[in-house]
């Protein structure tokens, strides 16, 4: 239901704008995952994800609408989120490298919610700790020795 909801939404806002694409549904973990492939959507994904996490707010608050419940549902457009998560483990790597070199934490730059996610899973992987600091756009991770 809430996919159902999310591709419903996505191809009216498609129609609407009169841009090309095809809406993928699939799951990914206990999340709905849903993906706009095709056609030029470059702008739908902004400057750094910008107007695909507005888009992913947009499409979350109406499945709401339709369904009465909270929807987490991740929104990705064009590959852009599957590409920024490779980085986003390079960026954990090398952080994870200069942590365990110089036994100091590490702060990484602003991120969004699914960027911190992603680096929090790739260092815990490691067996290294990592928590978030800072508020709003200035909100990102910092990677920490391992406790002894």
């Amino acid at each position: 239901m809430e996919g159902d909801a999310a591709a419903d939404f996505l191809e009216e806002l498609l129609d609407i704008a009169d841009l090309d694409g095809d809406i993928d549904m699939d799951v990914d973990g206990d999340r709905a995952a849903v993906s706009i492939v095709g056609g030029d959507l470059q702008h739908l994904v902004g400057r750094d994800g910008d107007v695909l996490e507005a888009l992913q707010e947009l499409t979350r608050l109406a499945v709401y609408r339709e369904t009465g419940e909270r929807s987490r549902l991740m929104l990705d457009v064009d590959g852009y989120r599957a590409q920024r998560r490779a980085e986003l483990v390079v960026v954990a790597e090398e952080a994870i490298e200069k942590v365990r070199a110089s036994g100091e934490s590490v702060p990484l730059e602003p991120m969004s919610p699914f960027e911190r996610k992603v680096v929090h899973d790739a260092v815990a992987d490691t067996g290294l700790i990592s928590e978030s600091e800072g508020v709003d756009t200035n909100r990102h991770v910092v990677v920490l020795p391992a406790s002894e």
